[in-house]
């Protein structure tokens, strides 16, 4: 993760610190003292485990890291989900590795957990890259099983996503480090090849004491599950190893033998630096929600030499379609442009709002793109689409529909990075996370909600004062003034990245420096999965 910031403004410098200080603690999972416990039991940390199986000098593209951040506080926190996931290379190939953290809860699985192990799974599945699975787990949190086990995006759905995952020729191999017990027994058996660490990885259905309170027997759980038990006399594993680098060390020669599948053909040139870096970059994208400011330049500090090939550069000017190269890889981008635009008629349009030749432009540009095979970017800070009677009568949900229809059926990896606003039917538009992007990531600078604060907060308000008055009730404008603030207050938490990092409505926070990072990667892994199916946009008005 890029820290450093030097001359870029202030204000971006405290939001990238604050961004970089929330990750560090994020990397402590459980804390030092439970680190230190596992290393006296001779065992490696989820993230070391990961450091220490990818290939040095490459790229790690962590998924989820800020999962439950700030959820599950009265069970003392769940850091990360209590599960580390990223796309990084191992011997050479690509691939999803999933590494359980057993500092936090003792890598238990609570709602969030199960929720990013289907998400790290979804990208695998969707990429058709291989995927590592480093066992280290307590099982299912009890106290939350109601909101974890019995659902269909819940615990059990992982264990259909590796039945799958196998249907579909993706690669699984797990190494158990540690606990593997009751129902996530199964997420290793279910895999290619499960390999066991001696003395430290134990797997069963039931431990020593519930075999002891079920059926009477007492045995101790080395002799129940641990690795020579399931390396010489059940066959459940495959090879048992002295410690947790020989395991690892295992998996890399594993992964050096497996043969070359067919590629989508994504095109990619030699990769040249951006037209603007680093500092230059930070500097051409204001923090303040209403400030405006030309989106041109974020796409050059974006795009292999500031190269950009613009699509009807002078129509539908609120959005910003063309083709470009980023890090070598052909790219699509749509972005909206948050300058005010004159129109070819001398009208003028507020920046960072979709107008029905805008929506018109970007529906086209999309059907090009996916018929000649090239990949989307889309680079949110949307307002919504706009409204009142000239936008009405103009058809602006009718053209609205045709972006959302072509977007929504586009068959060529999608990748969207919020940078400011996403507010309401924009979001949906730019290709939110409902519209399944590959990978979707947000800045700091980023704000997500169905309106801005200031517009929801007012609103909730009237609806909040009603309530009150219909009950009798009566408000003087202190208490409005108070009820503002405390709506207010609420509603920009849930404005915050954070806030949508923390529950997967995004894949993670970056630096904005690393925009260009997770758009190779992430090209890099969607060109493992060819495309089989055809762009159809279906029944849409013209």
């Amino acid at each position: 993760m890029t820290t450093t910031t030097g001359n870029s403004n202030s204000s971006m410098d405290s939001l990238l610190q604050d961004l970089q200080a929330k990750y560090e603690q994020v990397k402590l999972g459980g804390g030092a003292k439970r680190i230190e416990k596992e290393h006296a039991k001779g065992k490696l940390t989820a993230r070391e485990r990961i450091d220490y199986l990818r290939d040095q000098d490459t790229d790690f593209l962590e998924v989820g890291a800020f999962v439950a951040d700030g959820m599950y506080t009265e069970e003392g926190g769940c850091p990360s989900g209590g599960v580390v996931t990223g796309i990084g290379y191992v011997s050479g190939r690509m691939c999803m590795i999933v590494a359980n953290d057993a500092t936090v809860k003792a890598g238990a699985w609570f709602p969030m957990t199960a929720k990013k192990n289907l998400r790290a799974q979804e990208i695998a599945m969707e990429n058709q890259i291989p995927v590592i699975y480093l066992v280290d787990s307590a099982g299912v949190f009890l106290p939350m099983q109601n909101e974890i086990f019995p659902d269909k995006e819940h615990f059990g759905r992982q264990f259909r996503n590796n039945a799958k995952m196998s249907a579909m020729g993706i690669i699984q191999v797990a190494a158990i480090m540690g606990s593997c017990v009751a129902g996530g027994a199964y997420l290793p058996i279910m895999s290619d090849e499960a390999m066991i660490v001696d003395k430290t990885g134990s797997i069963f259905l039931a431990g020593s004491y519930l075999v002891k309170s079920a059926i009477g027997e007492t045995i101790d759980n080395e002799t129940l599950g641990g690795a020579t038990t399931h390396c010489e006399i059940s066959g459940v594993t495959d090879n048992k190893y002295d410690t947790d680098q020989d395991c690892l060390d295992a998996i890399r020669k594993i992964f050096d033998k497996i043969g070359h599948n067919p590629t989508a053909g994504f095109d990619r040139a030699e990769s040249q630096k951006a037209g603007l870096e680093g500092e230059e970059l930070l500097k051409s994208f204001p923090i303040e929600r209403v400030k405006p400011y030309d989106m041109f330049q974020i796409v050059k500090g974006l795009v292999d030499g500031g190269d950009f090939d613009e699509y009807k550069e002078e129509y539908g000017k609120t959005l910003i379609c063309g083709t470009a190269r980023i890090d070598g890889w052909a790219v699509g981008i749509v972005a909206n442009q948050r300058k005010i635009v004159k129109t070819a008629k001398g009208e003028m349009q507020m920046g960072g709002v979709i107008y029905s030749d805008s929506a018109d432009k970007a529906a086209r540009f999309i059907m090009n793109c996916n018929q000649r095979k090239i990949p989307l970017v889309f680079l949110q800070d949307v307002s919504g689409f706009m409204v009142g009677s000239k936008a009405e009568h103009g058809g602006i949900i009718k053209d609205g529909a045709k972006m959302v229809n072509a977007m929504a059926n586009s068959v060529v990896p999608k990748f969207t990075f919020i940078l400011g606003n996403s507010y309401g039917a924009g979001n949906y538009a730019m290709c939110g996370k409902a519209y399944d992007p590959r990978l979707i990531y947000s800045w700091p600078t980023a704000q997500m909600a169905v309106m801005s604060g200031a517009a929801a907060a007012n609103t909730l308000l009237q609806i909040k004062v009603a309530g009150l008055k219909k009950k009798g009730l009566e408000i003087t404008s202190e208490d409005e003034k108070q009820l503002l603030d405390e709506i207010t207050s609420k509603y920009n938490e849930e404005l915050s990245p954070y806030y949508a990092a923390s529950r997967l409505w995004v894949d993670g926070v970056i630096d904005p420096r690393e925009t260009r990072k997770v758009i190779s990667m992430g090209i890099a892994a969607a060109n493992h999965a060819p495309i089989t199916e055809r762009f159809n946009v279906g029944v849409i008005q013209t």
